[in-house]
């Protein structure tokens, strides 16, 4: 058989399309630079993923109506930082935005992949005088925003219980923190997606709220355009022959 045979190109293709075909995470924020003391007003970006297999294009960053919210870096769980702040309002939040298309897909091919089953999860905690009440929220123009999960507990730090130790960061993840949305509907092949994590309680000024390795993944794959030019090619050696 011809290595340029029909047989040959569509070995290729399968070929192509199961390389893509286990879970990965596109982009993870675990907050590895601290910010500065004194970093105070009702924005603050932390920046880009620092891993995952997409991160130019990502970005953290957190809102606050009150201009005199100080931003902070304590301790991650599990991780050196996390991303910290106080004087929280109904409506203020933490945002990360990330593409799910148009990626190598750590494949080592060109911007050629998208991602597909796309889930969210991320560790988040408070002072006991912090915001315990949040949604989720998404959009994939960053104006128009759909509601995820609609209310979810914040477990205060430090507080009397199992698994509800402060973070640490070097002892192991508490899973306790962690909350996990899976194969959210209208993420998959978007050039722009965004997550709120928005808070609903009413709080004291000085109440803090942290958040910390923020994960979105999901399962790799061809864009159906990388793979019809793999056939086109496999035209071309035909008539090549």
């Amino acid at each position: 058989m011809s290595p340029k045979s029909p047989f040959a190109v569509a070995a290729a293709a399968a070929a192509f399309l199961s390389m893509s075909s286990t879970a990965a995470v596109i982009a993870q924020w675990s907050v590895v630079a601290p910010i500065p003391s004194g970093s105070v007003g009702s924005n603050f970006a932390v920046g880009a993923a620092d891993a995952g297999e997409q991160t130019a294009g990502t970005g953290l960053r957190g809102y606050h109506a009150l201009a005199t919210t100080v931003w902070s870096t304590p301790a991650g769980n599990g991780s050196t930082y996390a991303f910290s702040s106080n004087g929280w309002s109904v409506g203020d939040y933490y945002e990360v935005s990330v593409p799910t298309s148009g990626f190598n897909g750590g494949n080592g091919g060109s911007a050629g992949w998208l991602g597909t089953d796309i889930s969210l999860s991320w560790d988040q905690t408070r002072s006991s005088t912090g915001p315990s009440n949040f949604r989720v929220d998404m959009s994939t123009d960053g104006t128009n925003f759909t509601t995820l999960l609609a209310s979810y507990t914040v477990i205060q730090a430090g507080a009397s219980g199992s698994n509800t130790l402060s973070w640490s960061t070097t002892a192991g993840v508490q899973s306790a923190f962690t909350r996990t949305i899976s194969s959210i509907a209208g993420a998959d092949n978007q050039s722009t997606l965004v997550f709120r994590f928005v808070n609903l309680s009413t709080v004291a000024a000085a109440g803090t709220n942290r958040i910390d390795n923020i994960v979105v993944s999901g399962t790799l794959v061809p864009a159906p355009g990388a793979v019809a030019l793999l056939a086109v090619a496999g035209l071309v050696s035909r008539r090549r022959r």
